[in-house]
């Protein structure tokens, strides 16, 4: 292998970093509850424009919750455009206006699973599919959970959140279910194995709840 090629970028640099090309005219083609769909005209390196089409999404948060047993939280539902019921991590948008992420997540955490947690880190952050979509997740890790009790809950479950049961499984088994293909949900999967890898130092090395998005 030319070593040469193997420092044309240096390991410092491997850090995404904003970019932005010009835009020549952009077209809307749809506005729905949650996404639009858009086409922009873009200017390549080489001059040439070229079209690329993709999904504004609000953005999303999900949740990690770990118990003092090790076991992960996942929830089941299904989901209609891959024709599934997929195990996933209680998530949701982030639509609500001014809403920090943590909260929004303990408020996903607390609708979809009826948990609440005392103990938060980021865990990851995501381009969620960035060649579709501008949407980004943030991951956390939510630790010393305890059930709400049902009298405090007030959310009411409906569509696909009608029957949405919740099993907690230990991280090392949710991890052999992703690595074998028995969970494919994006946030899952990068949950699931950030917070194993994050177990190695006991999550000493995981930014605070509130760390900024780059």
């Amino acid at each position: 292998m030319d070593d040469a090629a193997d420092d044309a970028v240096d390991v410092l640099d491997v850090v995404d970093v904003p970019e932005e090309w010009k835009v020549v005219s952009s077209t809307e083609h749809f506005r729905a509850r949650v996404i639009t769909g858009v086409t922009d005209a873009v200017v390549m390196p080489d001059a040439e424009v070229v079209n690329r089409d993709y999904v504004v999404h609000p953005g999303s948060v999900a949740v990690v919750a770990l118990d003092d047993r090790g076991r992960v939280l996942l929830i089941r539902q299904y989901r209609h455009p891959v024709r599934r019921l997929l195990w996933e991590l209680p998530a949701g948008l982030r639509d609500v206006e001014g809403e920090p992420l943590r909260a929004g997540a303990a408020r996903e955490l607390a609708e979809e699973a009826g948990y609440r947690a005392d103990t938060w880190h980021t865990l990851v952050d995501a381009f969620t599919s960035p060649g579709m979509t501008d949407e980004r997740t943030r991951i956390f890790l939510a630790r010393d959970v305890s059930p709400i009790p049902e009298g405090e809950l007030d959310f009411v479950h409906r569509h696909e959140e009608a029957d949405m049961p919740v099993v907690w499984i230990p991280l090392s088994d949710a991890v052999r279910r992703a690595m074998a293909g028995m969970i494919h949900n994006s946030q899952a999967v990068a949950g699931i194995l950030a917070a194993y890898a994050a177990s190695a130092d006991g999550f000493a090395s995981l930014r605070p709840a509130d760390a900024p998005e780059a």
